[in-house]
């Protein structure tokens, strides 16, 4: 396991670190070592998701070749209903 030391930390963040340490149950340093572990977690998933859902979707269909979809026919506008009457 290698050590980490942190130089000019501020006092009140050592002090919420502590306090938030506390309410969990658990050291100091076992709090800072979740810390950087969801941190880092978050990094690495950001990381993998470069791209949005429509740019994956489309990834997993494109080796698959496209589709033409026939013009369908379209009607009319219609008039609006008149409400003057009720």
């Amino acid at each position: 396991m290698a050590n980490l030391t942190v130089r000019n930390l501020d006092e009140s963040l050592k002090a919420s670190l502590r306090l938030q340490a506390a309410e969990h149950g658990v050291s100091m340093e076992e709090e800072v070592r979740v810390i950087l572990r969801d941190a880092m977690a978050r990094r690495a998933l950001r990381k993998a998701c470069k791209r949005n859902i429509a740019e994956e979707i489309h990834s997993l269909f494109a080796p698959l070749g496209g589709v033409d979809l026939p013009d369908l026919p379209r009607e009319t506008d219609r008039d609006p209903p008149d409400f003057g009457k009720w």
